[in-house]
């Protein structure tokens, strides 16, 4: 039984033992992957177009307000105009009693008629004393008090003109006028109420709402900057009031109809450090209205040939300094130390360091060690793959 046991187990021994031999000579050893430099993203700089905006925020004003008060006293009779409606310059809004002001109109009118009837008469008194003094039939005295009795009267006759006119003036008041063009607000007096000469409650307000201001404000330090981009030329513009602005409502949505950039404070805000640049919109669908908060995207110039960089090929040495690695000569990494003015969407604008044709690199940075060579491929390409592994040979 023993021996039966040994046979098998010797027999199992060897038919492994071919087995893998068998195995071992069919299939062949796959090669060693050969190492080589390291692969890198690259982006090649191209030099472009660039308009530079600012992003601030602002509030709309009324292009023209202008608050409705009395300027004589009395009783509102009626108002002729209906709250919340566009009104036109000239329009009566108020009736104020007119019956005080005709009674004095007249009054002036009657004294007015009476100085010209005295004049009438010191002036043919005054003509016959001057013929009856030339033949001494009266003294000069009382030629003298004749000429001014006449010139008296031609002032009393012109005081009483200009009371007509006053007073005509005033009749003229009694109906409350609207000065300009706009939406006219809610009223602050009904009929029946009494209203005083240039009092400070305003019987209501007028605005007109196209076109339509927005206030915005900028740091004095960033509208110097921009003054001197301008002047070194890195800028192209003709002017900064002559700016294009676009608009952001509360809700997010874009104003479809550009504004220009009208003018700039001439004076800093002490506690702010900011200047206030106002800007005019047409709003004729009156979307617009005073007191909206919005963002105003300001264009302040184009930029030639500027060379952009993506962020993400940008890092910073411990000094802070702005730093792209670049394959330059014989295929090597070189750091890169740039001077960055601003972002441009998902970009840096390189003033300095950075030139066209350039290949900075964006991904793979960590394996980019400075002077070691490396296998600059476009940025996003997929990787190599390597060839498929051949069918094993049979024996």
């Amino acid at each position: 039984m023993r021996q039966i046991t040994c046979t098998r187990l010797m027999a199992a021994t060897l038919l492994l033992a071919t087995g893998l031999t068998v195995t071992a000579c069919g299939n062949k050893q796959a090669p060693m992957p050969q190492s080589g430099p390291p692969e890198v993203g690259i982006i090649t700089l191209q030099p472009q177009t660039v308009a530079l905006t600012t992003e601030l925020p602002g509030r709309t004003s009324p292009h023209l307000i202008a608050e409705v008060r009395p300027q004589v006293g009395g009783i509102i009779k009626k108002r002729l105009f209906t709250e919340g409606s566009d009104v036109q310059a000239g329009q009566v809004l108020y009736q104020i009693d007119p019956a005080s002001f005709e009674a004095a109109l007249a009054s002036a009118r009657a004294n007015q008629a009476r100085a010209e009837a005295t004049l009438g008469s010191a002036r043919l008194k005054a003509e016959r004393y001057q013929d009856l003094v030339k033949i001494k039939a009266v003294s000069q005295q009382d030629n003298d008090e004749a000429n001014a009795a006449l010139k008296q009267a031609e002032a009393d006759v012109a005081a009483t003109k200009a009371a007509v006119e006053t007073a005509r003036i005033n009749l003229a008041y009694t109906r409350i006028t609207a000065p300009i063009s706009g939406r006219i607000g809610r009223s602050s007096v009904t009929d029946g109420a009494l209203v005083t000469a240039s009092q400070a409650t305003a019987l209501a307000t007028i605005q007109q709402l196209s076109p339509m201001y927005v206030d915005v404000t900028q740091s004095s330090a960033e509208l110097l900057k921009l003054k001197q981009n301008l002047a070194s030329g890195l800028l192209n513009k003709g002017g900064v009031n002559q700016a294009k602005v676009k608009l952001v409502l509360e809700d997010g949505s874009p104003y479809p109809l550009p504004g220009n950039l009208k003018f700039s404070e001439v004076t800093v805000d002490q506690s702010t450090g900011s200047v206030t640049l106002r800007a005019i919109f047409p709003n004729p669908k009156q979307i617009l209205l005073p007191g909206m908060f919005v963002r105003a995207i300001i264009e302040e110039g184009t930029v030639n040939q500027a060379i952009l960089v993506p962020q993400r090929g940008v890092t910073r040495n411990p000094k802070g300094e702005a730093v792209a690695m670049v394959v330059g000569a014989e295929e090597k990494v070189e750091p890169r130390v740039i001077k960055v003015l601003r972002t441009v969407g998902d970009n840096w604008l390189a003033s300095e360091g950075l030139k066209a044709g350039d290949r900075v690199i964006l991904e793979g940075i960590q394996r980019a060690r400075p002077g070691t060579p490396v296998k600059a491929v476009p940025f996003g390409a997929k990787p190599a793959e390597g060839k498929p592994a051949q069918p094993a040979e049979k024996k």
